[in-house]
């Protein structure tokens, strides 16, 4: 059977929200993920494959529009190996630590910036050279599908302590995104001339501070939490006596990094193809909560 698109990473958070919006539109859609799910008898217009970039993937002979929501790097690398000989559009995710961390105190934070963007300029490479419209995107903190590793465990510490900590030194302004917005952005550049070869800063629909941020979490909790101003000595106390040496370091530069902005500037997608992303109000749908 021949599909219009396949998605790497499909059963990630942004995949969730993706896949029932190809199929709306009558896409026939390849989901490739390392642990599919059983095929729905309701689900036409989609097919499950078992696939790791790391390890072993399937043949994607037919396959003309790819789009990648795993690894940058090693959506890279694969293609570099095996690239379907069809393929003819890609759209990937990168990640505003390309640009955030480039300067980071932390050497890992520095290595994952480099290899960041070298991916992105490989991938923009291999476009030009087997002419395939690449498009990659660089979004901020996403949020939506209760899967993220930054905001959904405070809300779920929140939900279950009735407590919500705020790092007093968190003044640094952030963009949360939410991952339906970047899948209407994946359809909304298919077939958009003007994203060809681009890469796209996509941040939320409002800057806050992390302090703001952490209230909007509380705001919309079913039940009422209470906030927790914490200094950042407290918490950086906390975090070594929780962890080794090691991870400890790291933790106290999380912490020192709510001092400074991670934002991105939605100009050129707004204007390329009308990306307008939602204000931050999240619900508790959003961390894979029950609402009452």
């Amino acid at each position: 059977m021949k599909h219009d698109i396949a998605v790497l990473g499909a059963t990630g958070q942004i995949g969730r929200f993706l896949l029932p919006k190809l199929c709306s539109a009558g896409k026939s859609v390849l989901g490739l993920s390392r642990n599919p799910p059983k095929p729905s008898a309701d689900a036409t217009h989609l097919t499950w494959l078992r696939a790791d970039l790391h390890a072993e993937m399937p043949a994607l002979d037919q396959i003309e529009t790819l789009i990648s929501l795993g690894p940058l790097d090693a959506l890279v690398a694969w293609l570099q190996r095996n690239r379907p000989t069809s393929l003819h559009r890609i759209i990937a995710f990168s990640s505003m630590s390309a640009e955030s961390k480039r300067d980071s105190l932390d050497p890992v934070e520095r290595d994952l910036a480099r290899r960041l963007h070298d991916s992105e300029q490989q991938l923009l490479a291999l476009g030009r050279t087997h002419e395939i419209a690449v498009t990659i995107f660089r979004p901020t903190l996403i949020y939506g599908a209760g899967m993220d590793r930054s905001l959904t465990p405070l809300a779920r510490f929140a939900s279950r302590w009735h407590v919500l900590p705020i790092p007093l030194a968190a003044t640094g302004l952030r963009q949360p995104v939410h991952a339906e917005d970047l899948a209407d952005a994946c359809i909304a550049v298919l077939d958009r001339l003007t994203s060809f070869g681009r890469i796209y800063p996509l941040g939320g629909g409002e800057r806050l501070s992390f302090r703001a941020v952490c209230r909007r979490i509380g705001a919309g909790l079913p039940k009422t939490v209470l906030p927790l101003p914490l200094p950042s000595w407290l918490l950086r106390a906390a975090l070594l006596l929780r962890g080794n040496a090691k991870s400890g370091a790291v933790s106290v530069m999380a912490i020192t990094r709510l001092r400074h902005d991670l934002v991105a500037d939605n100009s050129a997608a707004a204007h390329d193809f009308g990306y307008a992303p939602r204000s931050f109000y999240p619900l508790a749908a959003s961390w894979g909560l029950p609402a009452v």
